[in-house]
């Protein structure tokens, strides 16, 4: 298992975090594994990582009351992704259509990570707030 590191070696940096914190840390992740394993990983699935791991963090600063957390590990065939938020709501699928049956912007993100990824598991952090964790397949075979 690969576990990203902050700057300060440390496994989780410090906020205020953004979605490109998250995806920064994916790709660290899976390009420091393929350097220890010497083996690479299908960029296609890299890419859906990436995307799930913008979607939770863009659906925590947005529903969630903020990102206040990430992690990012690397297992053999998957790459794990936990993003936390402020909120105890649980994700929820918005009706993408308006009122007059317009397509409205927003409401895709909870489809997108639960079609990419293989798990998703949403956990009550005690302090308050919830974590999400969706694994994410990234090796075929």
């Amino acid at each position: 298992m690969h576990r990203t590191q902050a700057r300060d070696g440390s496994t989780e940096a410090v906020g205020p975090y953004r979605p490109s914190d998250v995806r920064g840390a994916i790709r660290r992740a899976v390009a420091g594994r393929c350097a220890v394993t010497g083996r690479p990983y299908d960029e296609r699935a890299v890419t859906d990582a990436l995307l799930v791991g913008s979607e939770l963090a863009t659906n925590a600063i947005l529903h969630g009351g903020g990102l206040t957390g990430f992690d990012v590990e690397v297992e053999e065939r998957d790459v794990r992704v936990s993003v936390s938020d402020r909120s105890d709501a649980l994700p929820t699928v918005t009706e993408t259509r308006g009122e007059r049956g317009r397509y409205r912007t927003g409401g895709r993100g909870w489809p997108i990570v639960r079609h990419l990824a293989r798990d998703v598991r949403v956990l009550g952090l005690p302090a308050g707030g919830k974590c999400i964790t969706a694994v994410v397949p990234v090796r075929r075979g």
